[in-house]
């Protein structure tokens, strides 16, 4: 698993630099995101609801990410 240390950007910032981590990833990649932006969990959970990927919430600042086989 890789992380992706996204401190201190707001959004869109860390949902873009995931998709981007993960866009030419096998499926089942894994990174964990840490993003202390408020709007990170939110937007964590509507981008994965659509783009099929899977959104762990760990604690306010520290998500993992699952690619899907989308």
């Amino acid at each position: 698993m890789e992380t992706l240390d996204c401190l201190g950007k707001r959004c869109p910032l860390p949902i873009i630099e995931v998709a981007k981590k993960i866009a030419d990833q096998d499926p089942g990649f894994k990174v964990l995101l840490l993003s202390d932006d408020p709007a990170s969990a939110p937007d964590l959970v509507a981008w994965a609801r659509m783009t099929g990927n899977s959104v762990e919430v760990i604690d306010q600042k520290t998500f993992e990410i699952t690619k899907s086989a989308n």
